[in-house]
């Protein structure tokens, strides 16, 4: 199922991941991990913020990848199941039948 991962990191535990060189080790393992199909990073009510879009296989996977942003950064995280266009149209189509 094509997921949302959304994880918003404690301004100061970032902060002392970007002081000890951590941050950029730990985002990148975890897009290699994901193997995103989008991955986007912003700030969000003053903290730094990743949008992963990528395609979960079964839901045991959600402890792997949220683990290491939980305990590293206190992150918030949420999982949020999308759908892209196609999905939309092949769903719509199965409406009223």
């Amino acid at each position: 199922m094509r997921v949302l991962l959304k994880a918003s990191f404690d301004t100061e535990k970032a902060n002392d991941a970007i002081r000890n060189g951590t941050l950029g080790k730990l985002i990148e393992e975890s897009v290699e991990q994901i193997k995103p199909e989008a991955a986007y990073f912003t700030a969000e009510d003053g903290n730094r913020t990743a949008y992963l879009v990528f395609d979960m296989q079964d839901s045991s996977q959600m402890p792997v990848i949220s683990e290491p942003f939980f305990l590293n950064l206190d992150a918030k995280i949420s999982y949020t199941p999308i759908m892209n266009f196609d999905d939309v149209k092949k769903g719509l189509s199965q409406v009223g039948r």
